[in-house]
């Protein structure tokens, strides 16, 4: 019998692993998480709502939670399954994914090289910049996504003529392997339900940056018998994602699982269950709004719940005006935190000065 956590969920590997043993034995891990992560009810919160709860993955890892370390369990896998020796991804100054592929990957054994673009600079964005290169990052600055793609081929064809090169996991560890990582989250939120923690929500809303985790989250409800939709919050103007892109990622992620692992339902995944809602992104990627600001300061009131205005209070912004409205009055609404909360400590115990990043990002500390 399976060990149960305080909310009623098994404790002990995963949910992908209870509910598709033979895929998970063929899936390349690195055990990064302490899962499952706790769902909460926000009774502060409630206004229009039935109920309104918060998935706690901020405590995905003691290190340096949020939802990356899901992701990066696969990421990192499928790396060092390959015989990598370093990442190479991408991402904006102040990335958590940048940081956070830099901190699994150097517990990992593996090098990372982030190819970052602009976004308006705040303390916390040079605090992130400055910790992602304490703890070991190769940074390199492009001016733009097209510009960030050349850099990356320049730097694979390095890496190749070294006879090293580097495992790319595209921005925000969107790949398949890391849309798994929230297929798995997606069936222990099931779990989860089936063991009276909460009850099945209404809408689950989550922050929409590049795809991975609503993607995953889509399809790992359906596969644990959850007809709960996903509402994806739009925070970025920088590639977009759209719901036909997300759920050709789903897809993706199904054909995967399904050719590891025959004993996977087939699925016909459609846009019923995933919404985008692209009204919070504000002026855009990073640039904080007056409704992120009151989300995240109501949440730290009511539910003593870190969020940023990046990505995680733009999503629960959208969720407390959709529970003020007609369709919203009345439901179950969950928000999916992924925000880490904390920063992990740097390994020296300080920060470095920022004349020891590259000149590139002189301007960063400058502006």
């Amino acid at each position: 019998m399976s060990a149960s956590g305080g909310d009623g969920a098994p404790e002990g590997g995963t949910a992908l692993a209870r509910r598709f043993p033979a895929l998970a034995a063929r899936l390349p891990r690195v055990p990064l998480t302490m899962l499952p992560t706790p769902v909460e009810r926000l009774a502060g919160l409630e206004t229009g709502a039935a109920g309104i709860w918060v998935k706690r993955d901020d405590r995905t890892a003691a290190l340096y939670g949020g939802n990356k370390p899901r992701k990066l369990e696969l990421v990192l896998g499928a790396a060092r399954a390959r015989g990598a020796r370093s990442v190479l991804t991408f991402g904006a100054f102040g990335t958590h994914h940048g940081l956070a592929t830099t901190v699994f990957a150097r517990a990992a054994g593996l090098r990372t090289i982030l190819v970052l673009v602009p976004q308006p600079v705040t303390a916390a964005v040079r605090q992130t910049l400055l910790l992602t290169h304490a703890f070991g990052a190769e940074l390199h600055r492009a001016r733009g996504p097209a510009g960030a793609a050349a850099t990356a081929l320049a730097l694979l064809a390095r890496g190749a003529a070294a006879g090293a090169r580097p495992f790319v996991v595209p921005a925000g560890g969107s790949s398949v392997a890391g849309t798994l990582g929230f297929v798995d989250a997606g069936l222990e939120l099931a779990e989860q339900v089936r063991a009276g923690a909460l009850p099945a929500p209404d809408a689950v809303f989550a922050p929409l940056g590049t795809g991975g985790t609503v993607a995953g989250l889509a399809l790992g409800l359906r596969l644990g018998d959850l007809a709960t939709p996903v509402v994806g919050v739009l925070v970025t103007d920088i590639l977009p994602p759209s719901r036909a892109r997300v759920l050709g990622l789903a897809r993706r992620a199904l054909a995967r699982m399904r050719r590891l692992d025959p004993a996977v339902p087939a699925l016909a995944l459609d846009d019923a269950g995933l919404a985008v809602d692209t009204r919070f992104v504000g002026p855009g990627y990073g640039a904080p709004t007056p409704a992120a600001l009151r989300a995240r300061d109501l949440l730290a009131a009511h539910g003593n719940v870190a969020l940023e205005t990046t990505y995680t209070a733009k999503a629960l912004a959208a969720l407390l005006v959709h529970a003020e409205t007609p369709a919203g009055r009345g439901r179950r609404l969950l928000f999916w935190n992924t925000y880490a909360g904390r920063l992990p400590p740097p390994p020296g115990g300080e920060l470095p000065h920022p004349a020891e990043l590259p000149r590139a990002f002189a301007s960063v500390f400058t502006a």
